[in-house]
């Protein structure tokens, strides 16, 4: 687990600790293939920095992951403190084919753990590949919508909406974006992120 941090405008008479901002996700989010500097997590960090936010983002995201591991190292990650939650996970269930209940019991138990603690989430969605048929795409993404609409939870319908399918946004591998890609999922986001942000009570 990796904290980044970034000091944003702090004006001299505030004293209020940076928001945590903890990131759970697979290599989407990791930002494979990319120099630090270009991933996903770098992007957003300046596009929230660019809003005038004071952000710390604790880096809970493992290339490879699947919904279950990330079930299985919720509690590790938060044992340090975070105010809020982006949760991309979902992409590697879909390239395995797994079983979309699955994966709801999966990230339904992760919404659950985060909502006891009172932490504040955007769920970022997925979508399965189209060579896994109609019937297991529609029940993939139904799982994110039902998700997506439980009380309390910001919905993103899907983490590379404007990049997925397009050769020019996305590395050799045809699934995860590239440095130009990762810009445009990043600025997507940040608004969406700002306003979860915007939800924090201290």
């Amino acid at each position: 687990m990796i904290a980044l941090a970034c000091g944003v405008f702090i004006s001299r008479t505030a004293h209020a600790a940076p928001l945590r901002l903890l990131v759970l996700g697979d290599s989407l989010a990791a930002g494979y293939g990319l120099a630090a500097g270009d991933g996903f997590q770098a992007r957003l960090l300046a596009g929230l920095r660019a809003r005038g936010l004071e952000v710390v983002l604790v880096d809970g995201a493992v290339s490879g992951d699947t919904t279950a591991g990330g079930r299985a190292r919720l509690d590790w990650v938060l044992a340090e403190p975070v105010d809020a939650a982006l949760v991309e996970l979902g992409a590697n269930d879909g390239l395995r084919g797994l079983d979309p209940r699955s994966t709801e019991a999966n990230l339904g138990a992760i919404l659950d753990a985060l909502a006891a603690r009172g932490i504040p989430v955007l769920l970022s969605g997925m979508l399965a590949p189209p060579n896994l048929g109609a019937d297991y795409g529609d029940a993939f993404r139904a799982v994110f919508q039902r998700l997506g609409a439980r009380p309390g939870v910001s919905f993103d319908p899907f983490f590379l909406d404007g990049v997925a399918g397009d050769p020019r946004l996305n590395q050799v591998d045809r699934i995860h974006p590239n440095a130009q890609g990762a810009a445009i999922v990043a600025a997507r986001m940040a608004p969406l992120v700002a306003e979860l942000l915007g939800r924090v009570r201290r």
